[in-house]
C-alpha cells in the first residue's frame, strides 16, 4: 500500500540545496581521498560494568556501513538481528572505533576469535548489566584530514567563527546515503541521496523487507524534512534570533519550554551565551510544540510538503525537536604542509562532521 499519491521530489545533488549559516566558502579541499583521512572514535558514557547478559564489542571498522556490521554479529552469535544494538552509526567512508551490544540471554559465550570480517578489527570484549541504547555516548571525536587545500588559512578562519557560533545542526550527507562511481573521464565522484531514493520507493507502494534498509529510509526522509525546516530559518534571517513561540531547548538538553513575549529578551541573551538554543520539529504525529510567530514560519512544511509529512505520521513517529545549532568543542587544526590540514574535534550524539565541514569549504573527492 502506498503512503504517498504521488512521486517525492528532492533537491539536486550534491548537498541537498540547504542553507549555509555563513557565506559561501571560498576553500575547496579533497576529502575522503582515503577512508583514513576520515576517522571517528565513539567515547562511551560510563564504564561497561564487565558483568551481565549484554556483551559489548569495541570494534576498529573501515569502508563498512553500521547495520551491515550488526547483521554480521547476528549471524555470527546466530541471534535475531534486534539483538545486536549501538550506540549510533558511523560513516561507511571512514576509520571508525565503535561499540555493539549483543543482547544474550544466558551469558553464552562466544569465540570472538573466530569472528572474521574483512574492515573490522575487534579491539576488546566486555560485558555490561543493561542494553547498549542509541545516544548513550558521552559524544564522538572527529579527526579530518584535507587534501588539496586552496586556502588553509580562510579554512583556519571560518574554523574560529564557527567556534563562537556553530553551525546549523543539520543531519550529513552521510544520513541520505552516498554511492561512489567513475564518472565518463573514470574520475571518483559522489552522489548523495540514494536514502531519500530508498525512501520514495517505501512510500510509494514498493517493500523494504530489510528492517534496517526500512529504518534508514524512514529516517533519511525525516531528517531531511529537518533540514529544510532549518535551511529555510536561516533563509528568512531569524536563526540567530528568539521569536514569539519558538521551541526553546536547554543546552545539551531534550528539555524545551515554549518562548513568551515578555521573555524575549532574557532568551535571546541566553542564546548568546550557549545556555539555550533554537528548536526545529522532526515531524511526525500530532501537533508543532511551537506557538505565534514561530509557529507560522514552521507550518510552511506541512503547507509545502503535504504527503510527507502526513506519510510520517502515518508511521506512527512522534512530534520531537532538534537543536537548530550545533557547537563543536575541543576544535584544533594541524597543518602538515601547503596544502593538507588536519582538523579535529568533538560533537554530542547524534550530530554530524560534515555539517561543520561544509561551512569551512567546498569539497571534492
Amino acid at each position: 500500500m502506498s503512503l504517498l499519491k504521488d512521486s517525492l521530489s528532492f533537491p539536486s545533488y550534491p548537498d541537498l540545496n540547504f542553507a549555509y549559516q555563513y557565506t559561501l566558502p571560498t576553500a575547496t579541499a579533497a576529502f575522503k581521498r582515503e577512508l583514513s583521512d576520515f576517522k571517528v572514535n565513539e567515547v562511551l558514557g560510563f564504564t561497561p560494568t564487565g558483568a551481565g547478559e549484554h556483551i559489548f564489542v569495541q570494534v576498529e571498522k573501515t569502508g563498512l556501513n553500521t547495520a551491515y556490521v550488526a547483521e554480521q554479529f547476528a549471524s555470527f552469535t546466530q541471534l535475531p538481528l534486534r539483538n545486536v544494538t549501538y550506540a549510533g552509526r558511523k560513516d561507511k567512508f571512514s576509520t571508525s572505533t565503535q561499540w555493539f551490544g549483543i543482547h544474550c540471554p544466558g551469558k553464552k559465550a562466544f569465540a570472538w576469535d573466530e569472528f572474521t570480517l574483512g574492515g573490522v578489527k575487534i579491539l576488546q570484549v566486555t560485558r555490561h548489566d543493561k542494553k547498549l541504547r542509541t545516544g548513550v555516548l558521552k559524544h564522538n571525536q572527529f579527526i579530518i584530514k584535507l587534501r588539496e587545500v586552496s586556502d588553509i588559512q580562510a579554512i583556519i578562519d571560518k574554523l574560529a567563527a564557527i567556534e563562537k557560533t556553530g553551525v546549523p545542526n543539520y543531519y550529513g550527507q552521510q544520513r541520505f546515503g552516498e554511492v561512489r562511481f567513475l564518472d565518463e573521464q573514470q574520475q571518483q565522484q559522489t552522489k548523495v541521496g540514494g536514502n531519500l531514493i530508498l525512501a520514495e520507493q517505501l512510500f510509494t507502494g514498493g517493500k523494504i523487507k530489510n528492517r534496517n534498509k526500512r529504518s534508514v529510509a524512514i529516517s533519511a526522509l525525516r531528517s531531511w524534512l529537518f533540514n529544510v525546516c532549518v535551511s529555510q530559518r536561516i533563509q528568512s534571517g531569524t536563526e540567530q534570533t528568539i521569536l514569539a513561540g519558538d521551541v526553546v531547548m536547554l543546552t545539551g538538553s531534550n528539555s524545551y519550554f515554549i518562548a513568551q513575549h515578555d521573555e524575549l529578551a532574557s532568551l535571546q541573551q541566553r542564546f548568546n551565551e550557549h545556555d539555550v538554543d533554537l528548536s526545529a520539529p522532526l515531524w511526525g504525529q500530532g501537533t508543532l510544540a511551537a506557538q505565534d510567530v514561530a509557529l507560522a514560519l514552521e507550518s510552511q512544511l506541512a503547507i509545502s510538503y503535504p504527503q510527507i509529512c502526513e506519510s510520517l505520521a502515518l508511521l506512527g513517529l512522534k512530534q520531537e525537536r532538534r537543536a537548530l545549532h550545533l557547537l563543536p568543542q575541543d576544535i584544533t587544526t594541524q597543518i602538515i604542509d601547503d596544502t593538507t590540514l588536519t582538523i579535529s574535534f568533538t560533537l554530542p550524539v547524534g550530530c554530524f562532521a560534515t555539517s561543520v565541514l561544509r561551512e569551512c569549504c567546498i569539497t571534492h573527492t
